[in-house]
C-alpha cells in the first residue's frame, strides 16, 4: 500500500500539478488501510512542494492526511509528541518558510483538534504568522501573497485560531508569549490600515492573558496519556477475568455489587470554578509590571493600549 501511494505522489510531482483524479487515487490508497504512515506523509509534503498551483481539493486532502498522521498515526490518539512536532516543523521549514497555505492550515488544524501539543509547535506558527505580516510575503489558500506591513482578515483568523487553540497553552488560554506577539504586531502596524478584526483580536488576546485562568490539569501530557493507555491495556484482561470468576461464584453479585463491596461515599473536594475565575480576574503585580513595560516600550500610549487599559479597569 505504501509503495503504491508513494509512486502515485511521485508521478504527480513530476509535472508540477495534481489532477482531481490523482487526488482521488491518493485518497483511496492513503485510506486503504485506515492509516497514514510517515513515509506517505513525507511523500505528500514533497508533492506539495513540487506543485505550481494548489487546488482546494488538493489542500483539503493534504490537511486531512497530515493531521491524521500526526494525531492518529501513533498512540496515544489526538496527541502530538515532541518528536512529531519536530518532524512536522522540519517538513514545513525545509526551505526556511511556510511554502503554502495548505502547510499552514495543516498545523493550525492539528492545534485545534489535538488534546495537547508541544508549545514549540504553537510558537512556530505564531512566528510564521508574525513574519508574514511584517514581510508581506506568505501563502493564501488560493495562491498569491499577503499584503505588506498590515494585518489582513485572513491573518487575524489564523492568529485567533492558533492563540485560542485547545491543543496549545490550554483550551482558550493565552500565554505571555502569545500576548507579546500581539503587542509586537500592534507596534509594527500602528500606522497601517489593519483588518477590522484586528482590534478585537488584540484586546481579546491580551485581556485573556491578564485576566483569564488556566486549570493545571486541563491537559494531559503525551507521556502521561500513553502511560495511562498502556496501563489500561495491560490490565483490561485481568480485570475482566476477575469479575467473570466473581459472578460465577456468587450469582447474585451481578445485581448486588453494592452489597459485596459496600457502598461508600467518597468525599472529593469539588473544584470551585467561580473562585478560580474570580482569582484569574485579578491582575497581579507581576502582570501589571509586564503590561506597563509593554506599553512603555515605544514611549507612548496608543489608541488600542488605551482601550485595553479601559477594558481591564472595567472588570476590576
Amino acid at each position: 500500500m505504501t509503495t503504491h501511494f508513494i509512486d502515485l505522489a511521485q508521478r504527480a510531482a513530476e509535472d508540477g500539478s495534481v489532477s482531481s483524479e490523482e487526488v482521488l487515487a491518493l485518497r483511496r490508497q492513503g485510506w486503504g488501510d485506515g492509516v497514514i504512515h510517515r513515509d506517505e506523509a513525507e511523500a505528500l509534503f514533497a508533492l506539495n512542494d513540487a506543485l505550481e498551483e494548489r487546488s482546494e481539493e488538493w489542500s483539503d486532502f493534504f490537511v486531512e492526511a497530515i493531521g491524521e498522521y500526526v494525531l492518529n498515526g501513533t498512540d496515544p490518539r489526538l496527541q502530538c509528541s515532541e518528536d512529531e512536532a519536530s518532524w512536522l516543523i522540519a517538513q514545513v521549514d525545509r526551505d526556511g518558510k511556510v511554502e503554502s497555505f495548505a502547510e499552514l492550515e495543516a498545523i493550525v488544524r492539528i492545534l485545534e483538534r489535538a488534546e495537547n501539543t508541544p508549545v514549540s509547535l504553537k510558537n512556530y506558527v505564531l512566528r510564521q504568522g508574525e513574519n508574514e505580516v511584517l514581510t508581506g510575503v506568505g501563502p493564501t489558500r488560493c495562491g498569491g501573497e499577503l499584503s505588506s506591513a498590515h494585518i489582513t482578515s485572513a491573518e487575524c483568523c489564523i492568529l485567533r485560531r492558533v492563540i485560542f487553540a485547545s491543543g496549545g497553552h490550554g483550551p482558550a488560554a493565552v500565554s505571555r508569549y502569545d500576548a507579546e506577539a500581539l503587542f509586537r504586531l500592534k507596534d509594527e502596524t500602528l500606522a497601517e490600515e489593519n483588518a477590522p478584526e484586528w482590534d478585537d483580536l488584540f484586546l481579546d488576546g491580551v485581556s485573556n492573558y491578564l485576566k483569564g485562568f488556566t486549570l493545571q490539569n486541563a491537559q494531559v501530557s503525551h507521556e502521561r496519556k500513553l502511560e495511562l493507555e498502556t496501563f489500561i491495556a495491560d490490565n483490561k484482561a485481568n480485570v475482566g477475568r476477575f469479575f467473570g470468576r466473581m459472578v460465577k461464584e456468587a450469582p447474585k453479585v451481578a445485581n448486588s455489587m453494592g452489597v459485596v463491596f459496600g457502598k461508600k461515599t467518597v468525599a472529593t473536594p469539588a473544584t470551585d470554578y467561580t473562585a478560580l475565575e474570580a482569582q484569574g480576574e485579578v491582575v497581579t503585580d507581576e502582570e501589571q509590571k509586564w503590561l506597563e513595560a509593554m506599553i512603555d516600550a515605544d514611549g507612548e500610549v496608543d489608541e488600542l493600549e488605551s482601550r485595553l487599559i479601559a477594558r481591564i479597569a472595567a472588570g476590576d
